[in-house]
Protein backbone atom coordinates (compact mmCIF):
# COMPACT_ATOMS: atom_id res chain seq x y z
CA UNK A 1 0.00 0.00 0.00
CA UNK A 2 1.28 3.69 -0.63
CA UNK A 3 0.45 6.19 1.88
CA UNK A 4 2.00 9.06 4.12
CA UNK A 5 2.40 8.63 7.62
CA UNK A 6 1.41 11.60 8.44
CA UNK A 7 0.42 14.95 6.63
CA UNK A 8 4.40 16.29 6.75
CA UNK A 9 5.79 14.05 4.61
CA UNK A 10 3.00 15.66 1.55
CA UNK A 11 4.63 19.09 1.92
CA UNK A 12 6.40 19.97 -0.81
CA UNK A 13 7.07 18.67 -4.68
CA UNK A 14 4.05 21.21 -6.12
CA UNK A 15 3.36 21.48 -9.49
CA UNK A 16 3.74 23.79 -12.72
CA UNK A 17 0.79 25.11 -14.21
CA UNK A 18 0.63 26.80 -17.52
CA UNK A 19 -1.31 30.13 -17.50
CA UNK A 20 -3.00 30.75 -20.64
CA UNK A 21 -5.34 34.02 -20.28
CA UNK A 22 -4.29 36.35 -17.81
CA UNK A 23 -1.06 36.93 -19.10
CA UNK A 24 -2.40 38.94 -22.31
CA UNK A 25 0.59 39.85 -24.41
CA UNK A 26 3.10 38.53 -22.94
CA UNK A 27 5.53 35.93 -24.96
CA UNK A 28 6.48 34.05 -22.29
CA UNK A 29 5.66 30.78 -21.31
CA UNK A 30 4.48 32.21 -18.23
CA UNK A 31 3.92 28.75 -14.97
CA UNK A 32 2.48 28.80 -11.46
CA UNK A 33 4.54 27.24 -9.02
CA UNK A 34 1.13 25.83 -7.42
CA UNK A 35 2.01 26.08 -3.65
CA UNK A 36 -1.45 25.94 -2.58
CA UNK A 37 -1.66 21.91 -3.06
CA UNK A 38 0.36 22.09 0.49
CA UNK A 39 -1.33 20.62 3.23
CA UNK A 40 -1.72 24.24 4.86
CA UNK A 41 -2.46 25.22 1.15
CA UNK A 42 0.55 27.97 1.46
CA UNK A 43 4.20 27.78 0.56
CA UNK A 44 5.00 28.77 4.26
CA UNK A 45 4.53 25.33 5.03
CA UNK A 46 8.33 24.36 3.60
CA UNK A 47 9.51 27.13 5.64
CA UNK A 48 7.65 26.54 9.02
CA UNK A 49 8.50 22.50 9.05
CA UNK A 50 12.18 23.62 8.50
CA UNK A 51 12.43 26.18 10.86
CA UNK A 52 10.55 23.69 13.62
CA UNK A 53 13.14 20.65 12.81
CA UNK A 54 16.02 22.79 12.78
CA UNK A 55 15.33 23.99 16.54
CA UNK A 56 14.62 20.67 17.64
CA UNK A 57 18.24 19.09 16.40
CA UNK A 58 19.51 22.20 17.94
CA UNK A 59 17.93 21.69 21.45
CA UNK A 60 15.69 24.68 21.18
CA UNK A 61 12.36 22.77 21.89
CA UNK A 62 11.47 19.66 24.01
CA UNK A 63 8.96 17.63 23.94
CA UNK A 64 5.63 19.23 25.60
CA UNK A 65 6.77 22.73 24.52
CA UNK A 66 5.60 25.66 22.90
CA UNK A 67 5.97 27.27 19.10
CA UNK A 68 5.22 30.85 19.57
CA UNK A 69 5.86 33.24 15.92
CA UNK A 70 4.14 36.54 15.34
CA UNK A 71 2.29 35.72 11.46
CA UNK A 72 0.09 37.24 8.59
CA UNK A 73 -1.40 34.03 8.93
CA UNK A 74 0.24 31.58 6.51
CA UNK A 75 3.80 30.40 8.57
CA UNK A 76 1.29 29.91 11.38
CA UNK A 77 -1.09 27.51 9.81
CA UNK A 78 2.66 25.56 9.18
CA UNK A 79 3.54 25.43 12.52
CA UNK A 80 0.15 24.99 13.84
CA UNK A 81 0.11 21.80 11.58
CA UNK A 82 3.71 20.57 12.92
CA UNK A 83 2.13 21.01 16.28
CA UNK A 84 -0.56 19.12 15.70
CA UNK A 85 1.54 16.04 14.48
CA UNK A 86 4.29 16.54 16.85
CA UNK A 87 2.44 17.24 20.27
CA UNK A 88 2.98 21.03 20.59
CA UNK A 89 0.84 24.15 22.11
CA UNK A 90 0.98 26.94 19.39
CA UNK A 91 0.43 30.64 20.36
CA UNK A 92 0.58 32.88 17.04
CA UNK A 93 0.64 36.60 17.09
CA UNK A 94 -0.91 38.36 14.19
CA UNK A 95 -2.10 41.82 12.48
CA UNK A 96 -5.44 43.67 12.44
CA UNK A 97 -5.49 43.90 9.12
CA UNK A 98 -5.17 39.74 8.52
CA UNK A 99 -7.99 38.67 7.09
CA UNK A 100 -10.86 36.54 9.57
CA UNK A 101 -10.36 33.15 7.66
CA UNK A 102 -7.14 33.18 8.63
CA UNK A 103 -7.18 33.74 12.03
CA UNK A 104 -10.27 31.39 12.61
CA UNK A 105 -8.39 28.72 10.45
CA UNK A 106 -5.46 28.73 12.81
CA UNK A 107 -7.92 28.87 16.19
CA UNK A 108 -9.38 25.92 14.59
CA UNK A 109 -5.78 23.93 14.31
CA UNK A 110 -6.39 24.20 18.38
CA UNK A 111 -3.78 27.57 17.87
CA UNK A 112 -4.02 30.51 20.52
CA UNK A 113 -3.91 33.39 18.06
CA UNK A 114 -3.81 37.30 19.61
CA UNK A 115 -4.72 40.34 17.46
CA UNK A 116 -1.87 42.84 17.28
CA UNK A 117 -2.77 46.66 16.00
CA UNK A 118 -0.93 46.95 12.55
CA UNK A 119 -0.42 50.90 12.71
CA UNK A 120 2.37 50.88 15.30
CA UNK A 121 6.05 50.62 14.58
CA UNK A 122 7.85 46.96 15.19
CA UNK A 123 9.52 48.24 18.61
CA UNK A 124 6.16 49.08 20.19
CA UNK A 125 5.55 46.74 22.59
CA UNK A 126 1.86 46.23 21.29
CA UNK A 127 3.21 44.94 18.16
CA UNK A 128 2.73 41.44 16.76
CA UNK A 129 6.91 40.88 16.60
CA UNK A 130 6.84 42.74 20.24
CA UNK A 131 4.68 40.66 21.97
CA UNK A 132 5.88 37.38 20.23
CA UNK A 133 9.63 37.76 21.57
CA UNK A 134 7.87 38.56 25.09
CA UNK A 135 5.71 35.90 25.29
CA UNK A 136 9.02 33.59 24.22
CA UNK A 137 10.97 34.98 26.68
CA UNK A 138 8.28 34.23 29.53
CA UNK A 139 6.74 30.98 28.89
CA UNK A 140 9.15 27.96 29.50
CA UNK A 141 10.21 25.52 26.80
CA UNK A 142 8.83 27.84 23.86
CA UNK A 143 10.33 28.74 20.95
CA UNK A 144 9.73 31.53 18.76
CA UNK A 145 10.32 30.70 15.08
CA UNK A 146 11.13 34.50 14.24
CA UNK A 147 10.35 33.45 10.49
CA UNK A 148 12.12 36.82 9.59
CA UNK A 149 15.07 36.75 10.76
CA UNK A 150 15.51 32.52 11.17
CA UNK A 151 17.65 31.76 8.66
CA UNK A 152 16.21 28.11 8.43
CA UNK A 153 13.36 30.15 6.47
CA UNK A 154 15.55 30.16 3.44
CA UNK A 155 17.22 27.24 3.56
CA UNK A 156 14.06 25.60 3.03
CA UNK A 157 13.82 27.00 -0.02
CA UNK A 158 17.16 26.42 -1.09
CA UNK A 159 16.68 22.67 -0.58
CA UNK A 160 13.06 22.25 -1.71
CA UNK A 161 11.82 24.87 -3.69
CA UNK A 162 14.60 25.76 -5.88
CA UNK A 163 15.60 22.05 -7.19
CA UNK A 164 12.27 21.66 -7.54
CA UNK A 165 11.65 24.53 -10.21
CA UNK A 166 15.01 23.81 -11.90
CA UNK A 167 14.01 20.22 -12.39
CA UNK A 168 10.55 21.08 -13.78
CA UNK A 169 11.52 23.27 -16.14
CA UNK A 170 14.47 20.94 -17.45
CA UNK A 171 16.72 24.26 -15.98
CA UNK A 172 14.83 26.23 -18.49
CA UNK A 173 13.88 28.79 -16.47
CA UNK A 174 14.79 32.27 -16.80
CA UNK A 175 12.87 34.16 -14.58
CA UNK A 176 10.93 33.67 -11.02
CA UNK A 177 8.24 36.08 -9.78
CA UNK A 178 7.81 35.86 -5.76
CA UNK A 179 6.24 38.62 -3.67
CA UNK A 180 8.40 39.80 -0.96
CA UNK A 181 7.59 39.29 3.03
CA UNK A 182 9.93 37.98 5.15
CA UNK A 183 12.74 37.34 1.82
CA UNK A 184 13.01 33.80 2.83
CA UNK A 185 11.25 32.15 -0.86
CA UNK A 186 12.67 34.64 -2.83
CA UNK A 187 15.87 34.14 -1.42
CA UNK A 188 16.32 30.70 -0.43
CA UNK A 189 15.16 29.69 -4.52
CA UNK A 190 17.23 32.92 -5.80
CA UNK A 191 20.38 31.00 -4.48
CA UNK A 192 19.78 27.66 -5.85
CA UNK A 193 19.04 29.31 -9.11
CA UNK A 194 21.74 31.26 -9.61
CA UNK A 195 23.84 28.82 -8.73
CA UNK A 196 22.93 26.40 -11.01
CA UNK A 197 22.48 29.87 -14.02
CA UNK A 198 23.51 33.17 -12.79
CA UNK A 199 21.32 34.75 -15.63
CA UNK A 200 18.39 33.74 -13.96
CA UNK A 201 16.19 36.69 -12.90
CA UNK A 202 14.27 37.21 -9.50
CA UNK A 203 11.90 39.43 -9.66
CA UNK A 204 10.66 40.40 -6.47
CA UNK A 205 6.78 42.02 -6.07
CA UNK A 206 6.74 44.69 -3.47
CA UNK A 207 3.62 47.07 -1.66
CA UNK A 208 3.27 50.40 -1.58
CA UNK A 209 4.40 51.20 1.84
CA UNK A 210 6.84 49.26 1.88
CA UNK A 211 10.37 50.01 2.03
CA UNK A 212 11.81 47.07 0.06
CA UNK A 213 12.39 48.87 -3.63
CA UNK A 214 13.65 52.23 -2.04
CA UNK A 215 15.91 50.27 -0.18
CA UNK A 216 17.28 47.88 -2.93
CA UNK A 217 17.97 50.45 -5.18
CA UNK A 218 19.32 53.37 -3.26
CA UNK A 219 20.39 51.03 0.33
CA UNK A 220 18.73 54.08 2.18
CA UNK A 221 16.28 52.58 4.86
CA UNK A 222 13.50 55.36 4.46
CA UNK A 223 10.62 55.94 6.82
CA UNK A 224 8.72 58.09 4.84
CA UNK A 225 8.17 54.67 2.57
CA UNK A 226 6.06 53.32 5.38
CA UNK A 227 2.51 53.71 5.67
CA UNK A 228 -0.56 51.22 6.01
CA UNK A 229 -1.70 49.27 2.92
CA UNK A 230 -4.51 45.89 2.86
CA UNK A 231 -2.02 43.87 0.58
CA UNK A 232 -1.61 40.73 3.18
CA UNK A 233 1.53 38.52 2.58
CA UNK A 234 4.05 41.17 0.75
CA UNK A 235 5.66 43.98 1.95
CA UNK A 236 7.44 45.28 5.67
CA UNK A 237 8.28 48.10 7.55
CA UNK A 238 11.80 46.44 8.76
CA UNK A 239 14.59 44.83 6.61
CA UNK A 240 14.44 40.47 7.90
CA UNK A 241 17.35 38.93 7.58
CA UNK A 242 15.98 36.49 5.19
CA UNK A 243 16.03 38.88 2.59
CA UNK A 244 19.22 38.46 0.77
CA UNK A 245 19.41 41.98 -1.41
CA UNK A 246 21.92 40.84 -3.75
CA UNK A 247 20.22 37.80 -4.86
CA UNK A 248 16.96 39.82 -6.36
CA UNK A 249 17.81 41.07 -9.61
CA UNK A 250 14.09 44.09 -9.38
CA UNK A 251 11.30 44.77 -6.97
CA UNK A 252 8.07 45.72 -8.59
CA UNK A 253 5.59 47.64 -6.06
CA UNK A 254 2.02 47.01 -7.13
CA UNK A 255 -1.23 48.46 -5.95
CA UNK A 256 -3.79 47.14 -3.64
CA UNK A 257 -6.62 47.52 -5.82
CA UNK A 258 -4.16 45.84 -8.54
CA UNK A 259 -3.38 42.63 -6.43
CA UNK A 260 -6.95 42.55 -5.82
CA UNK A 261 -8.74 42.68 -8.99
CA UNK A 262 -5.70 40.10 -10.76
CA UNK A 263 -6.85 38.13 -7.93
CA UNK A 264 -9.88 37.79 -9.08
CA UNK A 265 -9.23 37.77 -12.75
CA UNK A 266 -7.48 34.97 -11.81
CA UNK A 267 -10.36 32.98 -10.23
CA UNK A 268 -12.53 34.05 -13.33
CA UNK A 269 -10.58 33.30 -15.88
CA UNK A 270 -7.79 30.68 -15.32
CA UNK A 271 -9.85 28.85 -12.54
CA UNK A 272 -7.52 29.16 -9.99
CA UNK A 273 -8.31 30.91 -6.60
CA UNK A 274 -5.61 32.22 -5.45
CA UNK A 275 -4.50 34.85 -2.53
CA UNK A 276 -4.26 38.49 -2.58
CA UNK A 277 -0.33 38.15 -3.20
CA UNK A 278 -0.53 35.76 -6.12
CA UNK A 279 -3.08 38.87 -7.85
CA UNK A 280 0.16 41.31 -7.02
CA UNK A 281 2.71 39.19 -8.55
CA UNK A 282 0.43 38.66 -11.68
CA UNK A 283 -0.38 42.26 -11.93
CA UNK A 284 3.34 43.03 -11.13
CA UNK A 285 4.12 40.64 -14.12
CA UNK A 286 2.13 42.60 -16.04
CA UNK A 287 3.37 45.84 -15.80
CA UNK A 288 7.34 44.47 -16.42
CA UNK A 289 5.77 42.37 -19.77
CA UNK A 290 7.83 44.44 -21.91
CA UNK A 291 10.83 43.03 -20.63
CA UNK A 292 10.29 39.34 -21.29
CA UNK A 293 10.46 37.69 -25.05
CA UNK A 294 8.90 34.30 -26.72
CA UNK A 295 11.88 32.45 -25.64
CA UNK A 296 11.87 33.42 -21.67
CA UNK A 297 9.74 30.55 -19.29
CA UNK A 298 8.63 32.53 -16.08
CA UNK A 299 7.66 31.02 -13.31
CA UNK A 300 5.27 32.64 -10.83
CA UNK A 301 5.27 31.71 -7.46
CA UNK A 302 1.75 31.03 -5.39
CA UNK A 303 1.82 31.99 -1.40
CA UNK A 304 -1.58 30.89 -0.59
CA UNK A 305 -5.02 29.84 -1.24
CA UNK A 306 -7.54 32.18 -2.07
CA UNK A 307 -9.93 30.55 0.46
CA UNK A 308 -8.32 32.74 3.35
CA UNK A 309 -9.79 35.97 1.53
CA UNK A 310 -13.06 35.32 0.75
CA UNK A 311 -14.33 37.76 3.64
CA UNK A 312 -12.29 40.20 1.35
CA UNK A 313 -10.78 40.47 -2.22
CA UNK A 314 -13.60 37.79 -3.29
CA UNK A 315 -16.37 39.67 -1.55
CA UNK A 316 -18.21 42.57 -3.66
CA UNK A 317 -19.37 44.27 -0.85
CA UNK A 318 -15.56 44.73 0.56
CA UNK A 319 -14.15 45.39 -2.66
CA UNK A 320 -16.96 47.99 -3.62
CA UNK A 321 -16.68 49.47 -0.21
CA UNK A 322 -12.79 50.28 -0.95
CA UNK A 323 -13.31 51.52 -4.80
CA UNK A 324 -12.02 48.47 -5.96
CA UNK A 325 -14.62 47.06 -8.56
CA UNK A 326 -14.76 49.25 -11.38
CA UNK A 327 -17.45 47.69 -12.92
CA UNK A 328 -21.32 49.20 -11.68
CA UNK A 329 -23.30 47.63 -9.76
CA UNK A 330 -26.54 45.33 -10.34
CA UNK A 331 -29.54 44.51 -8.88
CA UNK A 332 -28.16 41.56 -7.97
CA UNK A 333 -25.22 42.70 -6.16
CA UNK A 334 -27.99 45.49 -4.31
CA UNK A 335 -30.18 42.36 -3.23
CA UNK A 336 -26.79 40.60 -1.80
CA UNK A 337 -25.81 43.58 0.03
CA UNK A 338 -29.25 43.89 1.40
CA UNK A 339 -29.66 43.03 5.51
CA UNK A 340 -33.08 42.19 5.58
CA UNK A 341 -33.91 39.94 2.18
CA UNK A 342 -37.42 38.80 2.95
CA UNK A 343 -40.19 39.44 0.55
CA UNK A 344 -43.18 40.62 2.32
CA UNK A 345 -46.52 40.99 0.11
CA UNK A 346 -50.49 40.98 1.26
CA UNK A 347 -52.79 39.11 -0.83
CA UNK A 348 -55.69 40.40 -2.42
CA UNK A 349 -58.26 39.54 -0.14
CA UNK A 350 -56.98 40.90 2.86
CA UNK A 351 -58.31 44.30 3.82
CA UNK A 352 -56.57 47.96 4.74
CA UNK A 353 -56.76 46.97 8.49
CA UNK A 354 -54.41 43.81 7.63
CA UNK A 355 -51.81 46.31 5.22
CA UNK A 356 -51.72 49.21 7.78
CA UNK A 357 -50.88 46.78 10.08
CA UNK A 358 -48.29 45.34 8.21
CA UNK A 359 -46.69 48.45 7.15
CA UNK A 360 -46.42 49.56 10.83
CA UNK A 361 -45.00 46.42 12.02
CA UNK A 362 -42.20 46.01 9.77
CA UNK A 363 -41.78 49.90 9.39
CA UNK A 364 -42.08 49.83 4.88
CA UNK A 365 -44.10 51.90 3.18
CA UNK A 366 -44.72 49.43 0.20
CA UNK A 367 -46.27 45.86 -0.68
CA UNK A 368 -46.84 43.71 -3.80
CA UNK A 369 -50.38 42.56 -3.66
CA UNK A 370 -50.49 38.55 -4.46
CA UNK A 371 -53.30 36.17 -5.44
CA UNK A 372 -51.52 32.73 -4.57
CA UNK A 373 -48.19 33.20 -6.29
CA UNK A 374 -48.96 35.44 -8.67
CA UNK A 375 -48.24 38.74 -8.48
CA UNK A 376 -51.57 40.77 -9.36
CA UNK A 377 -51.17 44.39 -8.17
CA UNK A 378 -49.44 47.04 -5.57
CA UNK A 379 -50.30 49.15 -2.79
CA UNK A 380 -48.49 51.20 -0.93
CA UNK A 381 -49.07 54.15 1.81
CA UNK A 382 -50.25 56.97 -0.56
CA UNK A 383 -52.71 55.10 -1.69
CA UNK A 384 -54.16 53.83 1.88
CA UNK A 385 -53.73 57.58 2.87
CA UNK A 386 -55.71 58.68 0.14
CA UNK A 387 -58.75 56.05 0.80
CA UNK A 388 -58.62 56.58 4.48
CA UNK A 389 -58.79 60.69 3.77
CA UNK A 390 -62.11 60.01 1.89
CA UNK A 391 -63.49 56.79 3.83
CA UNK A 392 -61.89 56.90 7.73
CA UNK A 393 -64.56 54.26 8.45
CA UNK A 394 -63.88 51.43 5.88
CA UNK A 395 -60.25 50.27 6.63
CA UNK A 396 -61.81 47.20 8.31
CA UNK A 397 -64.46 46.24 5.34
CA UNK A 398 -62.62 47.01 2.19
CA UNK A 399 -60.62 44.60 0.21
CA UNK A 400 -56.41 45.12 -0.81
CA UNK A 401 -58.16 44.15 -4.61
CA UNK A 402 -60.28 47.49 -4.46
CA UNK A 403 -57.55 50.21 -4.03
CA UNK A 404 -54.73 48.67 -5.43
CA UNK A 405 -52.34 50.00 -7.96
CA UNK A 406 -50.89 47.98 -11.05
CA UNK A 407 -47.78 45.16 -10.27
CA UNK A 408 -44.30 46.92 -9.46
CA UNK A 409 -42.34 46.50 -12.80
CA UNK A 410 -40.46 42.89 -13.06
CA UNK A 411 -36.75 43.54 -13.70
CA UNK A 412 -33.99 41.38 -14.46
CA UNK A 413 -31.22 40.73 -11.32
CA UNK A 414 -27.84 41.47 -13.78
CA UNK A 415 -29.64 45.34 -14.68
CA UNK A 416 -27.33 47.63 -13.74
CA UNK A 417 -28.45 49.78 -10.75
CA UNK A 418 -28.13 53.05 -13.42
CA UNK A 419 -30.97 51.61 -14.80
CA UNK A 420 -33.66 51.40 -12.38
CA UNK A 421 -34.73 55.11 -12.81
CA UNK A 422 -36.58 53.89 -15.70
CA UNK A 423 -38.52 52.19 -13.64
CA UNK A 424 -38.64 53.79 -10.12
CA UNK A 425 -40.52 57.08 -10.04
CA UNK A 426 -42.76 59.07 -7.74
CA UNK A 427 -45.52 56.96 -8.75
CA UNK A 428 -43.65 53.67 -8.75
CA UNK A 429 -41.74 53.22 -5.32
CA UNK A 430 -40.65 49.84 -6.08
CA UNK A 431 -39.57 47.02 -8.61
CA UNK A 432 -39.40 42.94 -8.39
CA UNK A 433 -36.58 40.86 -8.85
CA UNK A 434 -36.87 37.13 -9.05
CA UNK A 435 -33.39 35.34 -9.02
CA UNK A 436 -32.20 32.43 -10.86
CA UNK A 437 -33.65 30.05 -7.96
CA UNK A 438 -37.15 31.37 -8.39
CA UNK A 439 -37.15 33.72 -5.26
CA UNK A 440 -38.93 37.08 -5.30
CA UNK A 441 -37.44 40.35 -3.99
CA UNK A 442 -38.53 43.52 -3.88
CA UNK A 443 -35.82 46.65 -4.56
CA UNK A 444 -37.34 50.32 -3.16
CA UNK A 445 -36.17 53.85 -3.24
CA UNK A 446 -34.71 53.35 0.50
CA UNK A 447 -32.63 49.76 -0.88
CA UNK A 448 -31.37 52.05 -3.63
CA UNK A 449 -30.49 55.41 -1.50
CA UNK A 450 -28.47 52.91 1.34
CA UNK A 451 -26.83 51.15 -1.45
CA UNK A 452 -25.14 54.62 -2.68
Amino acid sequence: MEYKDNILEVIGNTPLVKINKVIEDIPALVLVKLETVNPGHSIKDRMALKMLEDAEKAGRILPGGTIIECTSGNTGMGLAIAACVKGYKSIFTTSDKQSKEKIDLLRAMGSEVIVCPTNVTPEDPRSYYSIAERLSNEIPNSFWANQYDNLSNRTAHYESTGPEIWAQTEGKVTHVIAGVGTGGTISGTGKYLKEKNPNIKMWGIDTYGSVFKKYHETGEFDEKEIYPYITEGIGEDILPKNVDFSLIDHFEKVGDKEGAVMARRLAKEEGMLLGYSAGSAFAGLLQMKDKLTKDDVVVVIIHDHGSRYVGKIFNDEWMRERGFLDEEMSVKDLIASKSNKEFLSVNHDHTLSDVIGLMKEKDISQLPVMNGEEIVGSINESNVLTFIFENPNAANDTLVKAVMDDPFPTVDVNLPCSQLGKYISRKIPAVIAIDNSGTKHIITKYDVIQSV
